[in-house]
């Protein structure tokens, strides 16, 4: 058996095309042994693949481009494939075009437009044709209720160009199919594909462009199979609407002091009153890792798989039991449910309890549940460490693995011994397999009804994992457990965020083709159909912070190509690595930052050089020493502490590990330190621009090699629509990736990337992205209005448009203006925070809007404890703010 394949794509000098398939003769679908195509002509790359007589399995293959810095760009066709157990030929002939992954089209092959938010497509009564010697695909994503594909084209057998009766094709696996026989007299033929109005029975147009045209093959025994693209025609783009709120942020009658998943099918009914079509969550996995209030934070899980039990519905577990173990706790759930925020140390200490005590009263009967053996082996990779780890934290009081008696490395074979069912303390591990199984019952029921009533549910990937969690104790050596994620300095956290988890190591995840994160999105996919990766640029490069310090500010960019100690040399800069490596402490610097108590810091905490400069004494000399130095609790927020922490950041070069005083990364903001201040002009000037070389010049094309080594492979993992919060300092190559794989790029209007701008406007968003006012990292619309009264009063002239003086106030007017403005945007999707819909109203918004924020991001011990003032059963009722939602989405176009 013979296939041959042809490639439409029109090559650049230095890239080459392979193909890669789902058999050995294909590589197995490993990129590295895939097989080369050769160049056809200026249009076509061809190659020839032999098969056994009896093959007669389905192939199921890709494209990909290698470019000339090694760079591999995988087609993003995902829906090619050939069934040779339904065709009698012995030879093939395949001619494909070329489907870029950016393609605008193929968004709407993702299961959130594809099996949820667009019509099914129309079925068609054709008689197929038993012999034919050619088959033409095509795809048409934005049909009509009541219209398919027809073809027309030049020949008998092509219909002559007759519109009253063309070829009509038939839907099959996302492509629209037509079987045709040409003759020997129909070379060379050209066509054209249309769309058909099957109820009227009428060609309603012609697609745009040149007719297609096809040749006579010379192997006439041939099948020919086209894979055609996409039909060319203008279509009216899809826009949606959707609302961001955090689970535990909701609040209904029958909540245990703090929103649940069973409160998202109210949410459900919500959007779908108000023509709202996509659910935007906070992540939703375990955090348990101290017990208390710390563990709020939704992006530390302790595992990346698991479901948080803060969010599980005690009613639904209990079912007949409710009266015996959870009725009892009626009024502790009222004097929950009715505190303005939520307690999470007392909400966890109750549920935990009662779930207790309801897997000892139904435990004999869940062991025996068959749709729990089905959970169980479906997830037993990650349920079953899970567990031990979870028994083994409350054992030994900490998730700090490092400090347990017992199985503190991680060995799978001793695990399964240990939670073996014959152990006295089977139960204790038991226990959290029953918690699970519940969670994931709560939120399919969640997602299945999202799925009846049309709505998407996004999800969020955080981008760390917890240091002390399931994930690093069962694979550390997937994560740099010596590092520390973070973010650079900016307008919200002017020291940088330092978020504590490990950083990844990409190369060891790549040696088994990134399987931990293929099983990540898989395990996303039961519940959700798009989901938000947090902080993509990640992907691109990690801000890396020494685990010797505390405050983002002295982290860097990872990997990053650095600064060879020869390059001062070329620069004319005089080096001194003490000068610029260590802390420039003098006087007159002392005394800026301490005034009164210089004196005593001097005392206590430094040494005077012979140079005349200060040195931090060994036990203060890192912002980790300093912290420990001030653990006791009145002594945290001292003034002092912050002040050494000011000395040790003042630096102008971070050497890079294991150099030998060769390799430096520049501090972030080197130009604004006191130390940078000191030197003479000179010195400034040509620091100033190796720092801009360092930063905006040399890294670029690296980092964009870093993320192609990885998205483009985990995207081909999924259906799943995927945004990316591309957010903060982005390198100039994050666009131009995220547009070429096809990921929703975010856009905020007080958050511009183009640093030339005070403000983004929604109407300049690109197509393929996601238009918001506002993110739980951030102040509400309401709250943001109140901040900066000359920002506000900028906003108010030039983005609204209004002349004279601005309200010091977000009236409710404003409040709407400005959802109005992201509504008609041309991004595919505006995504509110429901804080912000309630602000149009001023009689259901909350009083202060500085309570509607959900996360400070410079406070790396926020409590996030949010809860919305309404419940959901109220909202609902709120016909006249519903209705008015309702129109302003319909009129904006975005109730598709």
């Amino acid at each position: 058996m013979t296939i041959n394949f042809y490639l439409k794509y029109r090559t650049v000098f230095g890239e080459d095309i392979f193909i890669s398939g789902n058999n050995q003769y294909l590589g197995d679908n490993d990129s590295s042994k895939a097989v080369a195509l050769s160049w056809f002509n200026e249009e076509f790359w061809h190659g020839s693949l032999e098969l056994p007589d009896d093959f007669d399995d389905t192939i199921i293959y890709k494209y990909i481009l290698k470019d000339k810095n090694g760079l591999e760009i995988f087609d993003g066709e995902e829906n090619r494939s050939i069934d040779l157990s339904v065709y009698k030929n012995k030879s093939f002939t395949i001619t494909d075009t070329w489907n870029s992954a950016g393609n605008i089209g193929n968004v709407f092959f993702t299961r959130a437009f594809s099996k949820i938010l667009l019509p099914p497509v129309t079925k068609t009564k054709i008689s197929k044709l038993k012999k034919f010697t050619h088959e033409f695909r095509v795809k048409a994503p934005l049909l009509q209720p009541g219209e398919t594909i027809f073809l027309c084209g030049s020949t008998k057998n092509l219909k002559n160009w007759d519109t009253e009766n063309p070829v009509l094709l038939y839907p099959k696996n996302n492509w629209f199919v037509a079987n045709i026989c040409l003759e020997e007299n129909e070379w060379p033929a050209t066509y054209k594909y249309g769309i058909y109005n099957l109820n009227e029975k009428k060609v309603v147009r012609y697609e745009d462009g040149e007719n297609r045209s096809l040749q006579k093959n010379d192997n006439e025994d041939a099948l020919i199979i086209l894979h055609d693209g996409f039909v060319n025609y203008p279509q009216k783009l899809w826009k949606g609407a959707g609302v961001s709120i955090p689970v535990f942020g909701l609040r209904s009658r029958k909540s245990f002091g703090v929103g649940e998943f069973s409160d998202i099918k109210l949410l459900i009914d919500w959007a779908k009153k108000t023509g709202l079509q996509l659910i935007q969550l906070l992540p939703v996995n375990d955090t348990t890792a101290h017990h208390n209030w710390h563990d709020s934070y939704p992006y530390a899980a302790i595992s990346a798989f698991a479901l948080h039990p803060l969010y599980i519905n005690l009613e639904k577990v209990a079912g007949k039991k409710f009266n015996s173990i959870v009725k009892p706790l009626k009024r502790k759930q009222k004097q929950l449910n009715d505190l303005a925020e939520f307690d999470y140390e007392q909400v966890m200490k109750f549920k935990l309890s009662a779930l207790k005590e309801l897997y000892l009263a139904c435990k004999n009967e869940f062991k025996n549940d068959l749709n729990y053996f089905e959970f169980f082996e479906l997830n037993r990779h990650w349920l079953v460490p899970y567990a031990a780890f979870s028994y083994l934290r409350d054992k030994y009081k900490t998730p700090d693995f490092t400090k347990w008696k017992t199985h503190k490395v991680y060995n799978e074979s001793a695990i399964q011994k240990f939670v073996a069912p014959s152990k006295s303390y089977y139960d204790g591990i038991a226990f959290f397999y029953f918690v699970q199984y519940h969670l994931h019952l709560q939120m399919k029921e969640v997602a299945d009804y999202a799925h009846q009533q049309h709505i998407i549910l996004k999800g969020d990937i955080p981008i760390g994992v917890y240091r002390y969690g399931c994930d690093a104790w069962m694979n550390p050596s997937l994560y740099n457990l010596d590092e520390q994620a973070g973010a650079p300095p900016d307008d919200f956290a002017v020291k940088g965020q330092n978020w504590g988890f490990p950083t990844y190591n990409w190369e060891k995840m790549k040696l088994d083709n990134f399987e931990w994160w293929r099983r990540r999105f898989d395990q996303m996919s039961n519940y959700f159909d798009a989901f938000r990766i947090d902080h993509i640029l990640g992907f691109f490069r990690i801000w890396s912070i020494p685990m010797n310090a505390v405050e983002g500010i002295l982290g860097r960019f990872s990997p990053a190509i650095p600064v060879d100690i020869s390059e001062f040399h070329n620069y004319h800069i005089w080096f001194d690595r003490d000068r610029y490596c260590k802390p420039f402490i003098t006087d007159e610097i002392l005394q800026n930052i301490f005034h009164e108590k210089a004196e005593e810091v001097k005392d206590t905490f430094l040494d005077l050089s012979n140079s005349g400069y200060y040195h931090l004494k060994e036990e203060v000399n890192t912002q980790a020493k300093v912290a420990e130095y001030f653990s006791n609790e009145k002594q945290k927020k001292s003034i002092i502490k912050q002040g050494l922490f000011d000395l040790i950041s003042n630096v102008i070069l971070l050497e890079e590990k294991n150099s030998k005083d060769q390799k430096f990364h520049f501090r972030i903001a080197m130009d604004r330190t006191s130390s940078f201040a000191h030197l003479d002009q000179h010195t400034q000037r040509q620091l100033e621009e190796l720092y801009i070389n360092y930063f905006y010049r040399r890294q670029d094309n690296f980092w964009k090699k870093e993320a192609m080594k990885k998205l483009p492979q985990l995207k081909r993992t999924t259906n799943m629509l995927i945004c990316g919060e591309d957010l903060g300092m982005v390198p100039h190559c994050v666009p131009e990736v995220m547009n070429n794989l096809g990921i929703l790029g975010l856009e905020i209007e007080r958050m511009p990337k183009d640093t030339g701008t005070e403000f983004f406007h929604p109407k300049d968003a690109l197509y393929l992205s996601i238009v918001t006012p506002s993110t739980h990292d951030m102040s509400t619309i309401r709250g943001w209005w109140e901040e900066d009264y000359d920002k506000t009063q900028h906003f108010y002239n030039y983005m609204l448009g209004h002349y004279g003086e601005a309200p010091h106030e977000c009236e409710g007017w404003i409040n709407k203006e400005i959802i109005l403005q992201h509504l008609y945007s041309p991004a595919m999707w505006s995504i509110f925070q429901l804080s912000d819909l309630l602000g149009m109203d001023e009689q259901l918004r909350r009083e202060n809007p500085h309570d509607e924020r959900i996360n400070i991001p410079a406070d790396s011990d926020h409590y996030w404890h949010y809860r919305i003032h309404l419940n959901m059963e109220n909202l609902l009722k709120q016909n006249d703010f519903n209705e008015e939602l309702l129109n302003y989405i319909t009129d904006s176009d975005r109730n598709s």
